[in-house]
């Protein structure tokens, strides 16, 4: 009997991220605890007789499956290097179109940018900071692109209104002149004439 259920309470102690009691694994299984409390304590003899990677936890009265703890050092390694794997300036190209003008159909990133960035938008939103938000309208009914929470949590924002400006409101850009005679320097760059 208890093997019919081992194959069921590995995976879904797989599944679970949190420690399940035995109670609540024999409840989902149409099960009897006792039986099911029998098939964990078997995991947890097997796993520790082969010296897998995994093993199986008790805590109190719950069930957890965890690494091995002297491959701790190893996982904490393999995440760090991908939780810190920077942005390209592809990327925070696009993150920035998107955030300031969304919701942005890809076409308009592309139109922005002057450059296919299929893959970037799909590399953004893999990293959780980019997601599909509806249908614009817009001929042909474009996907529209925009921020997430994560992308607020991961740049420290509460809302987008926290965005920096794009250029500082106290120092207007610029006029452009006017005309086909007009320099392609401003005047207060152009040399005094007497150094012509």
């Amino acid at each position: 009997m208890e093997k019919r259920y081992r194959a069921a309470v590995e995976a879904l102690l797989f599944g679970c991220a949190d420690p399940v009691s035995a109670r609540h694994l024999a409840e989902v299984l149409e099960a009897d605890p006792a039986v099911i409390e029998q098939t964990l304590a078997a995991l947890q003899a097997e796993y520790d007789s082969q010296h897998r990677g995994i093993c199986l936890l008790r805590l109190e009265d719950r069930w957890q499956m965890a690494a091995r703890s002297e491959f701790i050092p190893y996982i904490q390694a393999a995440l760090a290097v991908k939780r810190n794997a920077p942005l390209s300036p592809a990327a925070l190209e696009v993150l920035a179109i998107i955030a300031y003008n969304q919701p942005v159909s890809r076409a308009f990133i592309e139109q922005v940018r002057g450059v296919d960035s299929s893959s970037t938008v799909q590399t953004l939103m893999q990293k959780g900071l980019v997601e599909e938000a509806g249908r614009l309208d817009l001929p042909g009914r474009p996907i529209g692109f925009g921020t997430t929470d994560a992308f607020l949590r991961t740049f420290g924002l509460s809302s987008l209104e926290d965005l920096p400006p794009l250029h500082d409101e106290s120092s207007p850009l610029p006029p452009l002149p006017d005309g086909p005679d007009a320099p392609d320097t401003p005047e207060d760059e152009l040399p005094p004439e007497d150094a012509i």
